[in-house]
């Protein structure tokens, strides 16, 4: 029995969950990273998706996906299993994709969705025209860094710090 993850555009409902969501668990990581401040987060979390995801689900160049999960064994029997956000933008190289956020939710953890929701994206991405796909992890995030890895992806930039 294998698996396949496919991208579904999300509806209103879906947004808002995703929203409601995301906005924690950014906020959450700022705050794990040293960033941010417990009382600060759910504000700043807030004007960051204000800055990136202005008109909400029907911003320009963002791209918001469910992750509809299912086994090749059943194929019209799909459920939701997480979902992941990136934009479109244009650089010096051609069309770039960047993964602003990605979640399998913890009752399809281990299953290797992480794995194939990152080949879904790409091919989306490829579709969309773009010749890259960046993103950002936590250092902290052990699990990201483990599927980015497997995925093909590459360190490009380090940034460290040290509590004194």
């Amino acid at each position: 029995m294998s698996s396949i993850v496919t991208l579904v555009p999300m509806d209103a409902e879906q947004y808002e969950r995703f929203e409601q969501r995301s906005l924690a668990d950014y906020a959450d990581e700022k705050i794990q990273a040293g960033t941010w401040t417990v009382e600060e987060a759910p504000e700043r979390a807030a004007e960051s998706f204000a800055r990136y995801l202005p008109q909400r689900l029907d911003t320009p160049h963002a791209h918001l996906y469910m992750l509809m999960y299912s086994n090749t064994d059943v194929v019209e029997s799909q459920e939701e299993a997480g979902y992941i956000w990136f934009n479109m933008t244009d650089s010096a190289q051609g069309k770039e994709a960047f993964l602003l956020d990605i979640l399998v939710y913890d009752s399809y953890q281990g299953r290797g969705l992480g794995t194939l929701a990152m080949g879904a994206l790409e091919q989306e991405a490829r579709r969309l025209g773009a010749v890259r796909i960046g993103l950002h992890v936590f250092g902290h995030n052990e699990r990201a860094l483990h599927v980015y890895r497997k995925s093909g992806y590459r360190v490009t930039d380090i940034q460290m710090s040290k509590e004194i």
